[in-house]
């Protein structure tokens, strides 16, 4: 473990979805996103779908106008979307896979299969001065395949360690944070930097936000839902204890 604080990015793209189910203009997105950095959030993260699901084109422009900390974009690999970006130029463009089917995105990139697909959009992104990162699965192989399309950053996704963590399945947690671990150290040595996200919770996020390699976590569905219970603020504070007490030495 490192004393080294590791940075936590909130996503807020849940607020708008519950905007959205009535179609009113609130509960405001922005306002949670300067909640959560109030509360002790690092960055804020948001996911514009194609089809506009939750997050808005409005809502991307106002945090991007109103945030005082990075603001992670994230977004298909598209040429929609690399022109909402290069418009807006956030911090960051987190590059994520998309199907309009899909209720969360459900794995990460394939960067391999995909490299000439990805490459241009990458490049136009960090010739803007985005910064990029790919959301990937947590294998060696797509470390060294994100090194060489030239992102600095990727995130390793962390669904199937989170799904193991809830059903209790004790053989396959030790399988996925294994994935998790060697993932992390390769793409550390290759010289990136490792975030990692999705379906993390309070009570699963330590063994990952232990890893020293991980710079960063974002979370998202579980803030906004255990803040129906305690408030946005709380859950923010809750999650920054938990990341802060796996990372002590």
């Amino acid at each position: 473990m490192t004393s080294e604080k590791q940075r936590l990015g909130v996503n807020i793209d849940h607020v708008a979805t519950v905007r959205n189910a009535r179609g009113e203009h609130y509960p405001d997105p922005v306002r949670a996103a300067l909640l959560a950095v109030e509360a002790g959030a690092d960055g804020i993260t948001a996911h514009l779908r194609e089809d506009r699901r939750h997050i808005r084109d409005t809502d991307i422009a106002a945090l991007k106008r109103d945030l005082t900390v990075p603001l992670n974009f994230e977004m298909a690999a598209t040429d929609e979307m690399v022109a909402v970006a290069l418009a807006t130029r956030p911090h960051a463009a987190c590059l994520v896979p998309e199907k309009r089917a899909e209720r969360t995105t459900e794995g990460g990139l394939d960067i391999i299969g995909g490299r000439d697909h990805l490459a241009p959009r990458i490049g136009a992104l960090a010739e803007a001065g985005i910064r990029v990162s790919l959301f990937v699965e947590p294998e060696p192989a797509i470390m060294e395949a994100a090194w060489a399309l030239g992102a600095p950053v990727v995130e390793l996704h962390t669904g199937s360690y989170c799904e193991a963590a809830i059903a209790g399945d004790r053989a396959r947690i030790a399988h996925e944070l294994a994935r998790i671990k060697r993932a992390a150290e390769h793409g550390a040595g290759l010289g990136l930097e490792i975030h990692a996200g999705h379906g993390l919770t309070v009570e699963s996020v330590g063994p990952v936000a232990a890893l020293p390699q991980i710079r960063e976590l974002n979370i998202g569905h579980a803030l906004i839902a255990e803040a129906i219970f305690v408030g946005l603020a709380q859950a923010v504070r809750d999650m920054r204890t938990a990341m802060d007490r796996a990372r002590r030495p």
